[in-house]
This record gives C-alpha cells, sequence and structure tokens, in this order.
C-alpha cells in the first residue's frame, strides 16, 4: 500500500491539517491503551504543526510519552539552536507530557547516550513519529548516503556540508563554522519500527528533496534517505504547493 500524500495550499494549511491527523492518532491510542509514545520532530518545518498541534482539544497529554529525533553533539540545553530548548518552548511546555526523554548531546560519551536512549525507546512500540525532509533528503539526521539497515536505535552520525548549510539558511547558526559537525540520530530502522508517521514539508527550498524521495518514478535509495518511508504504509505525508513544485506525481 502506498504513503498517502496531501498537496496543500500553503504552510499553515499544512500544519493545520498534520496537526488534525496527529491528533486524531493520539486520541486513538490513548482510547486504546493507557498511554501513547510519540517521537516529534524540530526545525522549521514543524513550526506551524506543533502551534496547531498544542491547541488540539481532547488529547490527554499526561498520558504521552515524549522522545526526540536528533540532537547537536557538544550543544547544550540551552543553545538557541537546540533540539532540547525547541521542543521544550513549542511544546513540552504548552502541554506537559508525562515525560520527555531529552537527548543529552553534550554528554562527554555521545555514545553511551545512544545506549541509554535506545534502551528506554525500544522498551515498548513507539506509536507516532512527526518527521520532515532535509533540503538533502536526509530523515532525522541521517544524512546521504543513510546507513538503512543500521543496528542500533539511535547512533552517532557525521553531518554533511548541505545539512550543515541548512541550518545556518534557517538561523540556527550564524554561520558554517558554528553548526556542529556530529549528532545523535534516531536511526532509519527505528523510524520505520514506529506505528504512524506524519511527515511534514514545507517551503520551496524543499521541491528538489520531495522530487527526489518521493517521486513513483525515483527508487528507495541511501543517497536519498526519505525515500524509505515509501517502505511505511502508515505514512501520511503533507506538503504545500511550494514543497510539490518539482513533482507531477509524488508517492
Amino acid at each position: 500500500m502506498p504513503i498517502h500524500i496531501e498537496v496543500l495550499p500553503d504552510k499553515v494549511t499544512l500544519g493545520r491539517e498534520a496537526a488534525k491527523k496527529a491528533s486524531s492518532i493520539l486520541r486513538q491510542i490513548l482510547a486504546e491503551k493507557t498511554k501513547a509514545r510519540m517521537l516529534a520532530a524540530t526545525g522549521a518545518s514543524q513550526f506551524e504543526l506543533l502551534s496547531f498541534l498544542t491547541k488540539r482539544e481532547k488529547i490527554d497529554w499526561s498520558r504521552v510519552e515524549l522522545f526526540h529525533l536528533d540532537e547537536y553533539v557538544g550543544i547544550d540545553a540551552d543553545h538557541p539552536a537546540s533540539f532540547r530548548r525547541y521542543l521544550r518552548e513549542r511544546l513540552v511546555r504548552p502541554v506537559k507530557p508525562a515525560v520527555f526523554h531529552e537527548i543529552r548531546g553534550d554528554m562527554e560519551d555521545p555514545a553511551a547516550e545512544c545506549e541509554r536512549l535506545a534502551a528506554l525507546l525500544d522498551a515498548e512500540p513507539i506509536d507516532l513519529a512527526l518527521v520532515g525532509i532535509g533540503e538533502n533528503g536526509h530523515l532525522a539526521f541521517n544524512d546521504p548516503p543513510a546507513e538503512f539497515d543500521a543496528p542500533c536505535s539511535f547512533l552517532v552520525v557525521d553531518l554533511d556540508e548541505a545539512c550543515r548549510r541548512q541550518q545556518v539558511g534557517e538561523g540556527w547558526f550564524e554561520d558554517l563554522d558554528q553548526v556542529p559537525t556530529q549528532a545523535i540520530s534516531i536511526s532509519i530502522p527505528a523510524i520505520l519500527k514506529t506505528h504512524h508517521v506524519i511527515c511534514s514539508v514545507p517551503d520551496l527550498r524543499k521541491a528538489p528533496a520531495v522530487r527526489d524521495c518521493l517521486g513513483s518514478d525515483r527508487p528507495i535509495d541511501p543517497e536519498h534517505p526519505a525515500s524509505i518511508l515509501k517502505q511505511h504504509s502508515n505514512t501520511w505525508v503533507y506538503l504545500d504547493v511550494d514543497s510539490a513544485s518539482l513533482s507531477d506525481d509524488v508517492a
């Protein structure tokens, strides 16, 4: 079964519809189980989704266990570009989930931090992942060529120049030299194990990645990491007209 793709007129509508779908999934999970386990992405692609999601009614956030996808190695939680800080401000403080498992990128031993996170993540299935697609096609911080068969749920990855330039372009860092060269990232296999995936991809600058990763004539290829989502039938992709502008046929 192919992934589900919707093209919306603008990024605000995209965020609203993606949040509506995410809240529907969370309510369904919480009606069936005592808690929901969720992965949240960060970055500019998630602004509108998280803004709408925190305002959705009838989600019992006190029963939601929250993880995030990635964090820079060597950056503390108060750094303006920290993804822990991003989620604290945009999701954790507004809704107060039961627990937020932070990726501590400033730990002395990043490999040990990966082991700690993997043990927490692998303890029970993940119900919902909110993800985006990078300008270089990355999924989380799995830059090309991505490790589709990574043996663990979190790993230390090297960030390529295109990925690092995106972080400057989005305003998180003043110049390329300030962007870390490594991060802790959830692995591709861990994302694929998630029961439901919602992928939000607004903006014209993402159009080449959308075409290369999701075009119906494009292969699933480690050089285009997000193409692996084609193997996950419970994936909903939300595009706007700009991000879909180079794709006559996606899915």
